[in-house]
């Protein structure tokens, strides 16, 4: 996914790349510096979100165990499974954040200036020495706007559209599925959820994206966030929604791969594969039959 988020920061840090699209964008990366221009981040992505994919499933599932069980009764916790998704999701993306916001500092600041370090270690090495923790954690609040809505919508809308799906089979119908239906069932619901994720975190990651590069302004995150969001304005807000969707950009022809959608529904696909190969117990299921 590197590639289209580099194509996507680009476009959010750029007004003058917006009218070229995502593909065009993307050429002009590459006729610029080549193909390692696509590649720009990959360090930073790969440990931050190592990090803070690990915390938010293991908070999910842990969280949501101790939600339903603070509930009183199974029956309790159904009725207010909702409320739980919530919480759960919420609870354990704040932790993730805070393994997550440095390394997300440090890869937009090399997207959006290449001449700022050569990779990922020497550039933490030079955010760190220059302005420390505050430089590290400076977007932490923009990342928790952008990132709760964002697990909100994932962990919420999987569950809830799981939960659709098996309402309408019956219990000898829900025994007789195959591996390769359960396979087929993930990946729809979290290309469901990945739709849902995309939209509700969207203006938090285009303003997350100005903050990392210094722009709001002096003051604390939650001034410039309000002093960013004002210069953008509705639709500005939203600029990059497309590359993240899948939907095309001035009319250009994207990737067929969908970025969130894909994400999402591999990280639920990936995520029960590995839980079943290790031998897992089951997480806790609240879903109204």
């Amino acid at each position: 996914m590197v590639p289209i988020d580099v194509v996507k920061t680009r476009i959010q840090l750029d007004p003058s790349l917006k009218k070229l699209g995502m593909v065009g964008t993307g050429r002009h990366i590459i006729a610029e510096e080549g193909l390692r221009g696509l590649a720009t981040g990959f360090g930073s992505t790969a440990v931050g979100y190592f990090l803070q994919g690990g915390a938010k499933f293991a908070g999910y599932e842990f969280f949501k165990k101790k939600l339903a069980e603070s509930s009183g009764s199974y029956e309790n916790a159904v009725k207010n499974r909702t409320a739980i998704y919530l919480g759960g999701a919420a609870i354990a993306e704040f932790f993730a954040d805070i393994l997550l916001t440095p390394a997300e500092a440090v890869r937009i600041r090399l997207v959006s200036d290449r001449t700022y370090a050569t990779n990922m270690l020497t550039g933490f090495k030079r955010m760190a020495a220059e302005g420390g923790l505050q430089e590290l954690y400076a977007g932490f609040v923009p990342i928790l706007a952008k990132q709760i809505p964002y697990a909100v919508g994932q962990f919420l809308v999987n569950e809830l559209a799981h939960e659709e799906v098996y309402k309408r089979m019956s219990p000898e119908r829900k025994a007789q599925l195959t591996a390769t239906e359960q396979s087929m069932i993930t990946l729809g619901c979290g290309i469901t959820a990945g739709f849902a994720a995309a939209i509700l975190s969207q203006p938090a990651d285009t303003l997350l994206s100005q903050i990392n590069k210094g722009h709001g302004g002096k003051g604390s995150a939650a001034k410039k966030l309000i002093v960013l969001a004002k210069q953008a304005g509705p639709i500005g807000l939203f600029a990059g929604l497309g590359p993240r969707m899948g939907v095309p950009l001035n009319n250009d022809l994207l990737v067929r791969q969908i970025m969130t959608a894909g994400l999402v529904s591999s990280q639920f696909y990936l995520y029960g594969l590995i839980k079943n190969a290790l031998g897992a117990n089951a997480g806790v299921e609240i879903r109204k039959d």
